[in-house]
């Protein structure tokens, strides 16, 4: 490896990578973005910033830690002095708890005792007040992640969340805490951390709660959270330094030219809403099992419909649906059923790039990392952002493909739209 990042982030899925990069990005770090545990011998850009995105957030727990310790190894062998996992705005993972045992991994491969978890993102609507999360004015147990279809979250306390994750103590960071400033933070970690406790669960209300943590955190080799508190750590940063120097890649606009595809996966009320604006404005195919239960059969459906609508304008393949629709899928498929439409997914994105695509946007997070392994794509340049947290990516090569991908809960209602007709 080449190159000495300041600050290594491991991401657990493929889209809160292009989330967190983006926002290290903004704040003016130069940021590479690599997709999958890097090999001892993957060539690293001179940047600041080094995100590691892995498709951890739904594997099983040891497989989880395996990879996050891995790619740790990776960043502090390139020279990192600090390092962030980064999780998703709503703080979910599998039954099992891929975040604690994620954490305490890190932890201990690093050698060091105490941590901040904040996922909060208040540019998303998401804070964290008292140790709960909120989504919006509504607790997170309350919101539409309540019937997530492979990470329902049906409590809302970090705290309590956390505890059945991780054998060390939990503690709280609170309000009360932050409003007081980063000094006043600082000696409530020094005086948790004395207590023993491990994790500290931060409230964040909004950004400057956020800058005050990120300033408290300076002391902390460890930080963990969602994209808003890594951006708030690089941040304090001084600025002309090393570290924070401006960031210099920059997706070119109009490159390059061809055809574009959506592919979506997401059942999120915010993607749903981006998918019917986007069937209202192109060619659409639906991936489902209502004409036939072998995914053989779908596929050749799919195949054939994309060989008539690649290069015609843009063209939307996805299995996002509702809940009755998800329900229905589900008795074909059964425990199947996300492993076959992802693949299904996966291969109309890589069909469409042999047919010529080269704009491909994707919705949802176990999605992308589906399509980005179909494609081989193992790093990519960090652009500028369609919208706040979905950054535009370029692959390298020859023949390159501008690639967006896009968390199931993040965007506008016409991002998918936009994202075709932009030039």
């Amino acid at each position: 490896m080449t190159g000495r990042p300041w600050l290594g982030c491991v991401a657990d899925d493929y889209t809160g990578g292009t989330d967190v990069a983006a926002g290290l990005r903004r704040s003016g770090l130069s940021t590479a973005l690599l997709f999958g545990v890097p090999g001892p011998s993957t060539a690293i850009p001179d940047c600041a910033a080094l995100v590691v995105a892995l498709k951890t957030r739904t594997a099983p727990a040891a497989e989880a830690v395996a990879q996050s310790v891995a790619s740790v190894r990776r960043l502090a062998d390139a020279g990192a002095q600090r390092f962030y996992v980064k999780y998703c705005s709503t703080f979910d993972s599998t039954a099992e708890g891929n975040i604690g045992p994620v954490v305490d991994a890190v932890l201990d491969e690093l050698g060091e005792d105490q941590t901040l978890l904040c996922p909060a993102s208040p540019e998303h609507g998401r804070s964290v007040f008292h140790g709960h999360l909120f989504v919006g004015d509504r607790l997170l147990s309350e919101s539409s992640m309540r019937t997530h279809p492979l990470t329902p979250m049906t409590d809302s306390d970090l705290r309590r969340v956390l505890a059945s994750q991780t054998p060390h103590p939990v503690g709280l960071l609170g309000h009360d805490a932050l409003a007081a400033g980063p000094d006043a933070a600082r000696r409530t970690l020094a005086d948790l951390r004395g207590s023993g406790v491990r994790h500290v669960v931060a409230d964040a209300v909004d950004e400057a709660d956020l800058e005050v943590l990120g300033a408290a955190a300076q002391g902390l080799r460890v930080v963990t959270g969602g994209a808003g508190l890594a951006r708030a750590l690089a941040g304090t940063r001084r600025a002309g330094s090393a570290e924070s120097r401006p960031a210099r890649s920059v997706v070119p606009t109009g490159l390059p030219s061809g055809p574009s595809v959506i592919v979506a996966g997401s059942c999120s009320a915010a993607t749903l809403d981006q998918v019917a604006r986007a069937r209202a404005e192109f060619p659409s195919y639906r991936v489902t099992p209502a004409t036939s239960d072998d995914p053989e059969e779908i596929w050749r459906g799919i195949r054939a419909w994309l060989n008539g609508h690649v290069g015609g304008g843009p063209a939307l393949v996805y299995a996002s649906a509702t809940t009755e629709e998800r329900a229905a899928t589900q008795r074909v498929f059964g425990e199947k059923t996300v492993e076959i439409l992802e693949g299904l997914l996966a291969r109309a994105a890589d069909h469409a790039v042999a047919l010529g695509a080269r704009r491909v946007v994707v919705a949802g997070g176990e999605t992308s990392g589906a399509v980005v392994q179909a494609l081989g794509i193992t790093s990519v340049v960090v652009g500028e952002e369609a919208d706040r947290g979905v950054p535009w990516c370029l692959t390298s090569g020859p023949d390159p493909i501008r690639l967006l991908l896009k968390s199931g809960n993040f965007g506008a209602p016409d991002l998918l739209v936009r994202a075709v007709n932009t030039p």
